[in-house]
């Protein structure tokens, strides 16, 4: 088994893992993201959580926050996902309303 991260930043907290069963692999994802938010007192976030589509056709959907709506499913890849690539908003400094992970991308393996 291995762990693939892009990036970690200073915000949130790691949940437990999630593995698909059987020895099953990742095959496809949607992203929920939290519009942005407008005015002084709202909080902008981004990304809030990732959900993925297992092998077999179980999905794997993380512990998180209800905030923000679902994407649509990626196309499915045809052998798994194997790397990511994340973008992340650096720390904007005292008084700036940070987002952290902004969008993601996943890749399939050709082989």
């Amino acid at each position: 088994m291995y762990t693939v991260e892009s990036q970690s930043g200073k915000w949130g907290i790691w949940s437990q893992p999630k593995w698909c069963p059987h020895h099953g692999y990742l095959v496809r994802f949607s992203l929920r993201v939290q519009p942005p938010q407008h005015g002084f007192l709202h909080d902008n976030l981004a990304a809030t959580n990732a959900r993925f589509t297992c092998s077999g056709g179980e999905t794997l959907e993380p512990p998180g926050p209800d905030w923000g709506e679902w994407g649509v499913w990626s196309q499915s890849c045809t052998k798994s996902i194997c790397g990511i690539e994340t973008r992340q908003e650096a720390p904007r400094g005292m008084g700036k309303d940070d987002t952290a992970l902004n969008d993601v991308r996943f890749f399939c393996c050709n082989h």
